[in-house]
């Protein structure tokens, strides 16, 4: 069994000016390989301790809690580090 996934409240905010499409395959990406563990690239700087998913032109940008892992933000990648 995988890790729990929680979502920060402004993360469906960040969906709905994605294309439903690519908004399915975001969601299936996270239920499918983020819940099995982390994956994707270490942050540093002021994202220290939080890490960085890439689909396509998308970056999904969680943290590990104790109870799982905790969807920070999904963005296109010119506007997710803003």
């Amino acid at each position: 069994m995988g890790n729990k996934i929680f979502y920060k409240s402004s993360v469906e905010k960040d969906l709905r000016k994605i294309d439903v499409n690519y908004r399915k395959k975001i969601m299936d990406i996270i239920e499918n390989t983020l819940s099995k563990g982390i994956v994707g690239k270490k942050l540093k700087g002021e994202y220290k301790g939080l890490f960085s998913y890439r689909t396509g032109d998308y970056r999904i940008l969680y943290s590990k809690i104790n109870d799982g892992i905790l969807i920070l933000r999904i963005a296109h990648r010119k506007e997710v580090y803003k």
